[in-house]
């Protein structure tokens, strides 16, 4: 009898994972390209709505006399803020309704070798950016429709800070509304939400001329968007009676962190749904 010769075993060469912050980092690096070519997009859906309320503001009712033409500097840093939340929220919530809904594009991120947490921190970190850039975008486009626009270097790193918070807000309300809500009543809820978000947000005034209706100015202080405009108008007109630019970053710094967790964890449960 002749023995069988023993098979060799064939080695299959095994890949190592690649490391969540490879992962993490090649996806925001993915978006951030489709961002610059979006850009033009940005600039639409920063400028409409802002924009017009400028003009009207200055031009339409400054040039009849209803109000200052000075009121126009008072409501730049207000239409920055404006900018800088709407667009992060919108960044986040209009994209994951799609992803989360008939498309289900969501699944080719929670396929990455990524925890489900990140993708969701990744979503966050691409509105801010945008939210962000909308903000800066907002400064130039608003000077050049008002004429003027007020410039102080000292203020520039409190603005910056204010308005990258307010964005990060805005990104975690976005995450939570269209990862909470129902599909079909997400259109309902954005007017329900937005609205009362931007016209009781200080933008067209300071909150401390709201002494005299003291049940409105509390109302404004529970709204995120008071505190981004307060900061961003102390920064541009520190002569303009506004909230301590401490006590906006702490709020705006509490708001986010509060947001992150919610935002992160109603990710979590819809996509594991």
């Amino acid at each position: 009898m002749t023995a069988l010769d023993t098979p060799t075993p064939v080695r299959r060469e095994v890949r190592n994972r690649p490391p969540a912050g490879r992962v993490f980092l090649a996806l925001l690096r993915r978006d951030l390209l489709v961002t610059g070519k979006e850009l033009w997009v940005i600039l639409i859906q920063v400028g409409m709505t802002p924009l017009f309320m400028l003009f009207v503001f200055s031009h339409i009712l400054g040039g009849q006399g209803i109000v200052e033409r000075s009121f126009a500097n008072l409501f730049l840093p207000g239409v920055i803020a404006l900018a800088a939340l709407t667009t992060a929220l919108q960044s986040t919530a209009l994209p994951l309704v799609k992803e989360f809904g008939f498309t289900m594009e969501i699944e080719d991120r929670l396929l990455a070798p990524l925890p489900t947490s990140l993708v969701a921190v990744g979503k966050l970190v691409v509105a801010t950016i945008r939210g962000l850039l909308a903000a800066v975008l907002m400064y130039p486009l608003g000077a050049l429709v008002v004429g003027s626009a007020p410039w102080r270097l000292e203020g520039l790193p409190t603005a910056l800070l204010v308005a990258l918070l307010g964005a990060w807000v805005g990104g975690g309300i976005g995450m939570t509304l269209s990862t909470i809500l129902p599909i079909q009543r997400i259109n309902v809820t954005f007017s329900v939400i937005v609205t009362p978000i931007i016209w009781t947000g200080c933008i067209h005034y300071p909150w401390p001329r709201l002494e005299s209706m003291r049940w409105f100015q509390v109302v404004t202080a529970a709204n995120p968007m008071t505190y981004v405009s307060e900061g961003v108008r102390g920064a541009m007109l520190p002569d303009v009676p506004h909230m301590p630019a401490w006590v906006c970053v702490l709020v705006l710094t509490g708001m986010a962190v509060a947001l992150t967790w919610l935002s992160v964890r109603s990710f979590t449960r819809r996509a594991v749904q």
